[in-house]
């Protein structure tokens, strides 16, 4: 019998809701809070409800903190990765004024140039794995005897998307700007290498338009596939033009300094070939590292497979990608260290490619780059978690419950728990919290996620939830929580 939570009133609305719902684990695009263009909680029944009040009391959820606009605007407008984002703008709006104060109103093309380029080199950064890695790192190193708000914002790492999307988004708006002054300098200044520095900066910035115009959230969403083949093959035109353009923008503007130098010496004193040096060597650093590696499949079910990987031993609270076609699709999966050696990765039934491995199990599957810590490595944060997951989302959990770092509880809503996913698995949930909660919800019916995973911080007085679901679903529960003064974390979508 598996241990369900003994709460007969969500038991009695889930038999009453007659709703089998499955929910599965899936990454896609959004914020972990209500809709954008709403005010609607989206934690809010739409039949009436009584009024919930305030207490200590395990099965009975209190009233969310605040009204519906301070929600909005606290959890959804102001979320950590449009923070980041606007940081970078203001930043960058800074730097513009300070080249317009400095040279009368009319900023120099080679300023602009390496505003373009530093912003850019900042973009690849925060998708380089390794600096990536180090950014959790040294984030996620502090004392539990840190004060819990700090902690809370700590743990917020995971939103480094934010750096990558607003420092993108300033390299275009600057690059846009550096295409004008060159355009204006060409009209006064029409030799060979003007002429060149013209026709590489319209390149540049079709390619760059084209990257940002892709990376529309709607866009990825409905077209992942032409927005991850936009991203890397404009991305590198981009690059390979980039070089070609800063040479002939070097023979261009040297000779306008009291003492012209050389074409070598110009460039090493530039900042601009300093950044470009670190975003090409960030990107030859993650495709040096494609390997095509052995896999041992074990099907679980008609629902899932597990890969297994011989080739190394991973640490917990890592990911990696894999793809049987490494020049169109890239696929990101938790990873899980397995106890004989090497490690796993579950895949569950989600889309054509997911779909696919499981009927035609791989024998060989490409990986690129290093591994990445990801949302999950923030737990070690906390004194106490509660882990919530529906379906394959238990993956990425099992790395987190093989560290046993951090005590836990476990809530975990999936249809027909041990048929889909195995023994196993089952067992692995259960040995890392014996009380785990295992919700089927072909037999229970929908879960009451909110009330279900406030109830456990309550009884095990945890710190924070960590969520790892669908987009509605991470969207439900980690609002429900925060609105209620308890820390959620869940992955973002708009990363």
């Amino acid at each position: 019998m598996l241990p369900t939570l003994p709460y007969d009133d969500v038991e009695k609305r889930a038999a009453e809701s007659n709703a089998a719902a499955v929910l599965e684990s899936d990454t896609g695009t959004g914020d972990n809070s209500p809709s954008n263009g709403s005010l609607k909680d989206p934690d809010e029944k739409e039949s009436s409800q009584p009024e919930l009040f305030n207490g200590v009391d395990p099965n009975v959820v209190p009233g969310k903190e605040g009204t519906k606009v301070t929600r909005y605007l606290k959890h959804n407008f102001f979320s950590t990765y449009r923070k980041i984002f606007t940081v970078i703008f203001f930043s960058n709006l800074a730097a513009f004024i300070a080249f317009v104060v400095k040279n009368n109103g009319a900023p120099q093309a080679p300023q602009i140039g390496s505003a373009a380029s530093a912003n850019l080199m900042v973009a690849i950064l925060f998708r380089q794995e390794n600096f990536v890695n180090i950014v959790y790192e040294i984030l996620c190193c502090v004392p539990h005897s840190l004060p819990l708000s700090i902690r809370r914002r700590l743990a917020k790492a995971f939103h480094y998307g934010g750096a990558h999307s607003g420092a993108g988004t300033a390299a275009v708006v600057w690059y846009i700007m550096y295409t004008a002054a060159v355009t204006r300098d060409f009209l006064h200044d029409r030799s060979p290498a003007a002429t060149a520095n013209l026709a590489t900066s319209y390149v540049l910035v079709t390619m760059f338009c084209f990257i940002l115009a892709s990376a529309y959230p709607r866009f990825r969403v409905l077209f992942h596939d032409y927005f991850e083949a936009t991203h890397r093959y404009a991305g590198w035109t981009a690059l390979t033009t980039f070089w070609i353009h800063t040479i002939f923008a070097g023979n261009q503007y040297r000779v306008l300094e009291a003492n012209p130098p050389s074409l070598g010496r110009y460039l090493v004193t530039s900042p601009n070939f300093w950044t470009l040096c670190i975003s090409t060597c960030c990107t030859l650093l993650s495709w040096s590292r494609l390997r095509r590696r052995d896999v041992y499949p074990e099907i679980l079910s008609d629902h899932a497979i597990r890969l297994h990987f011989k080739y190394k031993n991973m640490p917990p609270f890592y990911g990696l990608k894999v793809s049987d076609k490494p020049l169109l699709e890239w696929h990101a999966f938790a990873t899980i260290p397995n106890e004989d050696g090497g490690f796993s990765i579950v895949v569950s039934s989600a889309g054509d490619w997911t779909r696919k491995v499981i009927s035609e199990p791989p024998k060989k599957l490409w990986i690129r780059g290093y591994p990445l810590h990801g949302l999950l490595y923030t737990s070690t944060l906390f004194k106490k978690i509660i882990v919530v997951a529906t379906g394959s989302g238990i993956g990425p959990c099992l790395s987190l419950m093989y560290a046993d770092i951090t005590p836990r509880r476990v809530l975990w809503s999936t249809p027909n728990p041990e048929k889909t996913y195995g023994p196993k698995i089952m067992n692995a949930v259960l040995k890392a919290d014996p009380q785990a909660v295992i919700w089927n919800t072909r037999t229970q019916g929908r879960p009451d996620m909110v009330a279900m995973t406030y109830k456990l911080v309550v009884e095990a007085q945890a710190e924070a939830v960590f969520i790892i679901s669908n987009p509605k679903v991470t969207k439900k529960v980690v609002y429900g929580m925060q609105t209620r003064g308890i820390a959620a974390y869940g992955a973002i979508f708009d990363s």
